[in-house]
């Protein structure tokens, strides 16, 4: 990773980021060596570029916005229920105060369940977009990190996250409490883990970063001008709230088509969307707050490329909701980012992406889990206020 800095405090996973689902593995990468092991990776990665491939993306859009609109019925229904209870009890606490409410069908999927904790894996099965059939470390045992401590490089102890990591087989990765890590060499990861932050404050800070390479069902978003295979990678981005003090790549993007909708824009430095390469980015549903820089309220960026070239790629914007002189610059064709489906998928799954203007609601609970104890809000977070 980039960062140095990573919070994993509510829940970062591998194969499911916050609210983030991505089917995208990446086949290539800079190789000091290409010893028999790697050149095994890279066969298998790339098996699982093509496996994973979906002609007809419009039918993986049409089904996460089905799922959207039917958590916001269920959720407005029981709104709707509580405003009556509420002018019915006038002066007198509402009977349901304190009751679980997601409002997106991610977080509802599991995050009112009072066993969650027993229940881990279900999140596995949340997942929507072009990741809804990543499984992570679902099919293997939970691995407890039980140790901070990150000073065996060759054999890592047992109980350390650089021993999780580097298994064979899949592992759903808990912590046994709170920590700070401190990662003395970047941690090379194998395919097939769920890191599950839930419950936790875990810091991985002041030392190197985590690296993904030749594993699948990760978030990867083109590392390379020369990797064409990238052309298959396909990403959905739904649910996030990007604040103040990101400067850019919110995503940036090389070939592939990403699907950005439902986030939750509210200021960048530079732009929030950007690419190269010809990629396809199709915009639905977000709100986009644009810092006070007169130089810096265009959202998107094409880069390394001359306006000849990018005003063919499909750049598409759909009930974005602009504020504070916020503007998307479309670029291609209305509609043509998706061959018509062989098999579409029933009608009544074909819905408009919610609007821009519902994202507040969409995106109140992304980030850090801030639930208190049980006996409050139905959650036991282990630590987490």
């Amino acid at each position: 990773m980039a960062a140095a800095f990573l919070n994993i405090g509510s829940y970062i996973f591998v194969f499911l980021l916050s609210s983030l689902a991505t089917l995208a593995p990446q086949v290539q990468a800079n190789i000091a060596v290409f010893d028999d092991y790697w050149t095994q990776r890279q066969g298998d990665a790339l098996k699982q570029t093509l496996a994973s491939f979906d002609p007809y993306p419009l039918n993986v859009t049409n089904h996460l916005n089905y799922h959207v609109a039917l958590a916001l019925d269920t959720t407005e229904s029981t709104n709707s229920t509580r405003r009556e209870l509420s002018q019915a009890r006038r002066g007198r606490k509402m009977q349901n105060r304190g009751k679980c409410v997601a409002h997106n069908p991610i977080d509802k999927c599991w995050r009112c369940d009072r066993d969650w904790e027993k229940n881990r894996k279900k999140l596995a099965v949340c997942a929507l977009g072009f990741g809804r059939r990543t499984t992570g470390g679902k099919d293997g045992p939970i691995y407890v990190v039980t140790d901070a401590s990150d000073d065996e490089l060759i054999s890592p102890r047992p109980g350390t996250l650089r021993h999780a990591v580097t298994r064979d087989g899949p592992l759903w990765i808990i912590f046994a409490r709170s920590m700070v890590i401190k990662l003395q060499q970047e941690l090379m990861m194998t395919s097939d883990k769920t890191i599950d932050g839930r419950g936790a404050r875990v810091y991985i800070m002041g030392g190197s970063g985590l690296t993904l390479q030749f594993v699948n069902n990760v978030m990867l978003f083109g590392a390379n001008d020369k990797h064409e295979i990238d052309k298959k990678m396909q990403i959905t981005v739904a649910f996030n709230h990007f604040g103040k003090r990101l400067e850019q790549r919110m995503p940036r993007v090389r070939f592939g088509t990403i699907h950005v909708v439902n986030n939750d824009y509210t200021h960048w430095e530079m732009y929030a969307i950007g690419g190269n390469m010809n990629p396809t980015i199709i915009s639905h549903g977000n709100r986009f707050i644009a810092p006070p820089n007169e130089q810096a309220k265009q959202i998107t960026k094409r880069e390394y490329t001359s306006y000849v070239d990018w005003k063919l790629w499909n750049w598409q914007s759909e009930g974005d909701y602009f504020l504070n002189g916020a503007y998307f610059v479309q670029s291609g064709k209305p509609n043509a980012w998706s061959p018509k489906p062989k098999n579409p998928i029933p009608n009544k799954f074909a819905i408009r992406p919610k609007p821009g203007t519902m994202v507040r609601k969409l995106t109140m609970d992304a980030g850090v889990l801030g639930c208190k104890q049980a006996n409050e809000t139905g959650f036991s977070m282990n630590g987490v206020l």
